[in-house]
């Protein structure tokens, strides 16, 4: 005998039985104990500055507002970058449940894989490795409470960036890159990514924008000019504001001692506080 088909079939209700499918594969985000806002720090490439602007946006942010209460995790299992550039070294001592406790300096609590491992040792992990220790620094550190987590993101948009897209509600992304061609290509990628997975971009950063010579105050711009800007207006999306290229920002950084902190009357640590305060901003604009 011919069955009937019930109102409930068709594509229509095909599409929706996909869709649930497809929910149900996807991991439920659940936020990180003690934090308010997440807001991460990206590149499409290596090296254009990404964790010194990271830090640098940290300390800006705690700068502007003193009662806010931030922190910083560097999520670059590979190549941390923070223990350095916040002069920070160690193993992090243990809450009665197991949890790690940030260590601290100029009052921005940090977390890092290079707190973990032997600081010359390099990280040979795969994939499931890396997974299992960014879950560790994701869900097994005691914030305390915070209104900030500032996350140091490895360059690239691979396991790692998806994976904390997915797994972490995102506030926004701050993508970072150099005026140069090639850093821009690999900066569209990285805010198309974000767009994919639904994180809001909170905007782009053109780092290394102009370098001004010491001695005779030229501007010249090394890596091009406007570059960033003219992709943001691409995308569609807010320009952050420029960082220039400065002797300073590299010799404080090597240091451990970043220009917010060892230089706040400087141009370049107002360039800094200004970036921090335009994400500020932007995270306002995108969780009314």
């Amino acid at each position: 005998a011919a069955t009937q088909c019930g109102p409930s079939s068709g594509p229509s209700s095909l599409q929706d039985r996909q869709r649930e499918i497809m929910a149900r594969g996807l991991p439920k985000q659940k936020p990180i104990a003690g934090v308010g806002q997440v807001v991460v720090v990206a590149s499409g490439k290596g090296g254009v500055g990404k964790s010194t602007t990271a830090v640098n946006l940290a300390l800006g942010l705690m700068a502007i507002d003193p009662s806010k209460r931030v922190g910083l995790l560097d999520a670059d299992i590979h190549g941390p970058s923070v223990p350095k550039l916040m002069n920070l070294k160690g193993n992090p001592e243990l809450t009665e449940t197991n949890r790690m406790i940030p260590l601290t300096n100029y009052g921005l609590p940090c977390m890092s894989m290079g707190f973990l491992v032997d600081e010359e040792a390099p990280i040979v992990w795969r994939g499931l490795m890396v997974m299992s220790a960014l879950e560790k620094l994701l869900r097994q550190v005691e914030w305390g409470s915070l209104d900030y987590l500032v996350v140091d993101m490895p360059p690239g948009t691979g396991d790692v960036q998806l994976s904390i897209s997915q797994n972490v509600p995102v506030a926004g992304a701050v993508i970072v890159s150099t005026p140069q061609d090639i850093a821009l290509l690999d900066a569209r990628r990285g805010a198309e990514m974000f767009k994919k997975v639904h994180v809001p971009v909170l905007g782009l950063v053109q780092n290394m924008s102009v370098f001004q010579c010491p001695n005779c105050q030229h501007q010249t711009h090394i890596f091009g000019s406007g570059g960033a800007r003219q992709l943001a207006d691409t995308l569609g999306v807010h320009f952050l504001g420029d960082i220039p290229l400065h002797l300073n920002i590299r010799e404080m950084s090597d240091r451990g001692q970043p220009v917010v902190i060892s230089s706040p009357d400087s141009p370049e640590a107002e360039a800094y506080r200004k970036l921090a305060a335009a994400v500020l901003l932007r995270i306002q604009e995108v969780t009314v």
